[in-house]
This record gives structure tokens, C-alpha cells and sequence, in this order.
């Protein structure tokens, strides 16, 4: 097919670009010049998206504004770029003939839903319950592009959990319950671009997890006690490198459903983690005292 890309030059663009070049024709498009973008403009540019949809089969929508860029830029341009953005690649993408449509969206949208106190087990019929701006655009422009879905459009939204650089250890055990490895981040938009069913989809894409939905009082309590348990590796390296294990697990993200649907499964667990720690990647932080 011919992907139109969006956000190709950001760090999930980039690693969404090497998935799909092997087997496809890629159009990257980002503000920003990079080896993984043909096309330098802004999304929200209808002439620039007018030129770049020309001949297209699929678009993947990677491109928007983040959580760190919550309380530095107002409201209105998270809507303006969030929502509008959205909008108009929707409406221009219909005219150019595109067959589908992923969006790229984020596991932070439950927000609230997260139990204080108490670890809460998310999956695709977990409530949103967003907190800020972010949240609320994003939530957003997915209810815009399920309306929008049909026998002409297909639209499958992926919303990835956690995946940018953190400490060491602390990446490591969030790879158990609420982290993902770009790679797979990667890995799951190919298969969403693949996938046969229902004009809409909607999954959560997250590293697979040891634990079960019965673990969940005890996470709460005792997660050290459940790692033990279900991940007792993952305890012997970290004792083995002389690092304190200092979980706190207030929820878990099952992405059952997308296995189960697309044949997608996360790759990459904790011990990615430690092997890029160890290669010295920009992937992962330095462990902290």
C-alpha cells in the first residue's frame, strides 16, 4: 500500500516508518526534515495534506501534541492541532479516496478511571475518565474518527501505554503492567494496517503482562510479593545488579483483546529493558540511588 504517515520524523513516526518499509510505500509527513520524511509541512496545512494524500491507500496519524506539552501551550492549540488537525485529515482524507485510517492515541486517556489506593485493571471497556487537556483532545478526535468509520473508511485506533525513556528499574517493572517497547508500539500499527473486521477498532496496546485480574488486591498490598510470584527473574536481576525493587502498581493494562483480534503480541518485556540499559541505549535511563 501506499501510507501516507504523519509525525514520521517524532520517535514513535520513526519507529512506525522501519516497520512499514519493508513491505509498503511510505509518505512521511512532519514539521520537522528527518531520513524518515519526504514531505516537510504541517498536518493541519490543508494544501500541504491536500498534496500529500494524493494517491494514497492508508494513513497512520502519529503526529499531535503530548503531555509534556500540557500547562506550556494553551488549551486552544491542543484542540486546534488534537481535534481540528484530526478533523480536517478526516475530511480530506475522504475526498483523496483513503481506505484507512490509524490514530495513534494513548492508554493516559483512562485518567481518572485509575483507582487511588487500589491497582485497576484497564482493558477496552474501562470508562475514560481524562484529566487534562491532552486527554479530553484525544478522547476527542477518536469519537470524531468512530463516526466517521464505515464501508468507505476503515479506522483503528491503537492507544499505547507507556514508552518513552525512564530509569532503569522503574522501566523495567513497568513493562510488567503499563509500559511497551517502541518496537512494538511499532509492531502493532502494522497489524492494525493488516487487519480484516469491523469498520472501527479500538485497542490498547500495552507490554504483556505476567499478572491475572485476581492478582489485583494483593498488587495493592504487596506487589514485590506478586512479582515474586508471577516474575521471579525479573527480582534475580535486579538483585544481581544490587538495585532495590520499589514497585508501586496501581494498574494493570490488558491488551488480551488485541492479541487475541490482530495476532499482535508485545516482544520486547523487561528484559529488553535491561539489554538496551546494558548496550548503553538512549532507550533507557541510568539506574538513580
Amino acid at each position: 500500500m501506499r501510507v501516507l504517515l504523519t509525525g514520521s520524523s517524532g520517535r514513535v513516526g520513526r519507529a512506525i516508518y522501519g516497520a512499514l518499509v519493508p513491505g509498503h510505500e511510505v509518505i512521511g509527513l512532519d514539521r520537522h526534515p528527518f531520513s524518515t520524511t519526504r514531505l516537510v509541512g504541517d498536518f493541519c496545512d490543508a494544501d500541504c495534506l491536500r498534496r500529500a494524500l494524493i494517491g494514497v491507500d492508508a494513513v497512520i496519524h502519529t503526529a499531535a501534541l503530548h503531555a509534556p506539552h500540557v500547562g506550556h501551550l494553551a488549551d486552544r492549540e491542543f484542540v486546534r492541532i488534537n481535534v481540528d488537525g484530526v478533523q480536517r485529515l478526516l475530511d480530506l482524507a475522504l475526498q483523496a479516496g483513503v481506505r484507512c485510517l490509524i490514530f495513534t492515541s494513548t492508554t493516559a486517556v483512562y485518567g481518572y478511571a485509575i483507582q487511588r489506593g487500589a491497582c485497576t485493571w484497564v482493558d477496552e471497556t474501562t470508562v475514560p475518565q481524562p484529566r487534562t487537556i491532552y486527554h479530553r483532545s484525544k478522547l476527542q478526535a477518536e469519537a470524531m474518527l468512530e463516526s466517521a468509520a464505515g464501508p468507505g473508511l476503515t479506522v483503528r485506533v491503537i492507544r499505547m501505554s507507556r514508552c518513552f525513556p525512564e530509569p532503569v528499574d522503574r522501566m523495567a517493572v513497568y513493562r510488567l503492567h503499563r509500559g511497551i517497547d517502541l518496537r512494538d508500539v511499532a509492531a502493532a500499527h502494522l497489524a492494525a494496517l493488516q487487519a480484516d473486521g469491523a469498520d472501527f477498532q479500538r485497542y490498547i496496546a500495552s507490554g504483556a503482562t505476567p499478572f491475572q485480574a485476581l492478582d489485583l488486591p494483593a498488587l495493592s498490598a504487596d506487589p514485590a510479593g506478586v512479582i515474586l510470584q508471577r516474575q521471579p527473574d525479573l527480582l534475580q536481576a535486579f538483585a544481581q545488579r544490587g538495585w532495590p525493587l520499589r514497585p508501586r502498581i496501581d494498574r494493570v493494562y490488558d491488551a488480551s483483546a488485541i492479541e487475541r483480534d490482530l495476532g499482535w503480541r508485545s516482544r520486547h518485556g523487561w528484559q529488553a529493558v535491561l539489554a538496551h540499559y546494558d548496550q548503553g541505549s538512549i532507550e533507557v535511563l541510568p539506574f538513580r540511588r
